[in-house]
C-alpha cells in the first residue's frame, strides 16, 4: 500500500508541473524518464545495495566525527555555561539548555563546515566531485553544460556558492538553464548547514547522527536529478543551439590556504548569524500570531474542537495546526502513514512559508517527544526537509545571483516563484522515492 501511495504521489507532483509548464509541447520526456530513473538508482544504491550503503555510512561517520571537532573549538571560545532556558532530558535528568544546544552546537558547526568548504574548493577536491557528478548527469540526461555543473554544484554547497561555478556562463544563459540553477539551489542544501542538521536530528547519540547524516546526503543528491526534472518540464529548453561542453572555472577561493579558511570562516559567520536571526524572528511572529489565533479559539470554541479532534496532538487553534492541516495531504502523498501525516505535514509547510532550519528544529523535538509514531515518518520527512525552497530563497537568489549576472536580474525575478515551486517539488519527490525504497 505504501508503495502504491508514493507512486501516486509521484504522478500527482510530475502532473503538477506539467500543467504549470510555460510550454508542455516542448517538455523532453527522455530527461525526464532519466531524470527520475537516476533518483530510483541513486536511492537504491545508498539504501539497499551493502557495499554502496556501506560507503555512505562511512561518509557519514566522518561527518559526525567532524562534528566533534567543531565541539573543541566552540568549548574553547564560548565555554561550557548554560542559558537561562532549561529543560531535562528526560531521560538521565541532566541539564540541557535549549539555548546551549543552539549556541554551542548549531552554529559553530555551520561555521566550522563552511570553512572546510572553501578549503576543500581551494585544494581542487570539490571541483573533481563536482565534475564527476556534472559529467554524469550531463550524459544521461542530455543536459547542457553549465546546468549539469550547477546541479552538481548545489550538492556540495549552497544556492549563493553555486552560481560562481558557472559565473563565466551566467550572462548568457537561457531561461531555462536559469531555471534549472534557482530549482537546483531550491532542491539542496549547503555543506555549511549540513553538520548543522544531523545535529538538530541526532541530537547527542553518534549513532543516530550517522544515521541522519547518511540520508541527508542521500536526500541532496537524489534532490539534484529532481530539480533537473521539475525545472525542464516547468521551463523546457526551446533552443537547439546549447553547449554541452562541461568546463569548471580554474579560479580559487583565497589566494592560499589561510585565506580560503579565512573567506570560508567570514562567510559562515555571515551565515550562522542569519540562521539565528531568522530563528529568532520566526519563532516570536510564530509565537505573536499563535497567540492571537489562540484568543480566537478560546472565544469560538475551537481551541477545544482542535484538542479533540487530533486526540490532544495539537492542543489549541494555532499555526503548527494550520499548517498541518493543509499540508497533510501532501504528507500523504509521499507515502507518511496517516498516524502521523498532520505532524509530517507541519514541518513541510513550516519548511515553505518560514524556512527549513526552523522545520528541521521542529522535527528534532518532535523526535525527541516521542511524537511521531512510526520512525519510517521521520525519516520521510527528513528527505522532504532537505533544501532550501521557501520564499526567503527567492529573494537572496535573486539578489545573490544578480549581483554577478546584472543582465540575468529581470529573469531571475520573473522565475522565482515557478523555481520554489520546482524546488519544492523536488525535494517530495525525493521523500517519496526513498519512502518507497525504505
Amino acid at each position: 500500500m505504501a508503495i502504491l501511495q508514493a507512486l501516486l504521489g509521484i504522478i500527482v507532483l510530475l502532473g503538477i508541473c506539467i500543467l504549470l509548464s510555460a510550454d508542455r509541447s516542448k517538455i523532453n520526456w527522455r530527461l525526464v524518464v532519466s531524470g527520475i530513473l537516476l533518483q530510483f538508482i541513486f536511492g537504491f544504491l545508498v539504501l539497499k545495495v551493502p557495499f554502496v550503503e556501506t560507503g555512505f555510512q562511512w561518509v557519514a561517520d566522518g561527518f559526525v566525527k567532524l562534528l566533534s571537532y567543531t565541539d573543541a573549538g566552540a568549548e574553547f571560545v564560548l565555554g561550557k555555561w548554560p542559558t537561562v532556558a532549561q529543560v531535562t532530558d528526560g531521560i538521565s535528568g541532566e541539564i540541557v539548555t535549549v539555548g546551549y544546544i543552539f549556541a554551542f552546537k548549531v552554529l559553530p558547526t555551520i561555521l566550522f563546515f563552511s570553512a572546510l568548504s572553501s578549503l576543500l574548493y581551494y585544494l581542487g577536491i570539490l571541483q573533481i566531485l563536482v565534475y564527476a557528478f556534472a559529467w554524469l548527469m550531463n550524459k544521461t540526461m542530455q543536459l547542457t553544460g553549465a546546468e549539469s555543473l550547477a546541479a552538481a554544484a548545489n550538492v556540495f554547497i549552497g544556492q549563493t556558492e553555486a552560481p560562481l561555478v558557472v559565473k563565466p556562463y551566467l550572462e548568457d544563459m537561457s531561461k531555462s538553464e536559469i531555471m534549472a540553477l534557482m530549482t537546483g539551489g531550491m532542491a539542496t542544501i549547503a555543506g555549511g548547514v549540513f553538520g548543522a542538521y544531523v545535529g538538530l536530528l541526532g541530537g547527542g547519540d553518534a549513532l543516530q547522527q550517522a544515521a541522519f547524516a547518511k540520508h541527508l546526503l542521500s536526500a541532496s543528491i537524489m534532490s539534484a536529478p529532481a530539480a533537473l526534472v521539475a525545472a525542464k518540464i516547468l521551463f523546457p529548453e526551446t533552443s537547439d543551439n546549447v553547449d554541452r561542453e562541461i568546463n569548471i572555472p580554474k579560479e580559487k577561493i583565497g589566494s592560499n590556504v589561510l585565506d580560503a579558511i579565512s573567506n570560508g570562516t567570514s562567510d559562515g559567520l555571515k551565515l550562522a548569524f542569519n540562521v539565528g536571526a531568522m530563528l529568532l524572528v520566526f519563532t516570536a511572529f510564530m509565537a505573536m500570531l499563535n497567540g492571537i489565533f489562540g484568543a480566537i479559539g478560546n472565544l469560538t470554541g475551537l481551541n477545544d474542537m482542535v484538542g479533540n479532534w487530533t486526540d490532544n496532538r495539537y492542543t489549541c487553534f494555532n499555526l503548527q495546526f494550520i499548517f498541518g492541516m493543509l499540508f497533510a495531504p501532501i504528507a500523504w502523498l509521499i507515502g507518511v502513514g496517516s498516524q502521523d501525516i498532520m505532524l509530517v505535514g507541519q514541518v513541510i509547510g513550516e519548511k515553505t512559508i518560514l524556512n527549513e532550519f526552523f522545520a528541521y528544529v521542529t522535527l528534532g523535538d518532535m523526535k525527541k517527544e516521542h511524537l511521531i509514531s512510526d520512525p519510517k515518518s521521520a525519516i520521510i520527512a527528513t528527505y522532504a526537509l532537505c533544501g532550501f525552497a521557501n520564499f526567503a530563497s527567492i529573494g537572496i537568489q535573486i539578489g545573490g545571483i544578480s549581483a554577478i549576472a546584472p543582465g540575468q536580474r529581470e529573469t531571475l525575478s520573473a522565475l522565482g516563484i515557478k523555481a520554489l515551486i520546482g524546488g519544492t517539488v523536488a525535494c517530495l519527490l525525493t521523500a517519496a522515492i526513498a519512502g518507497m525504497l525504505l
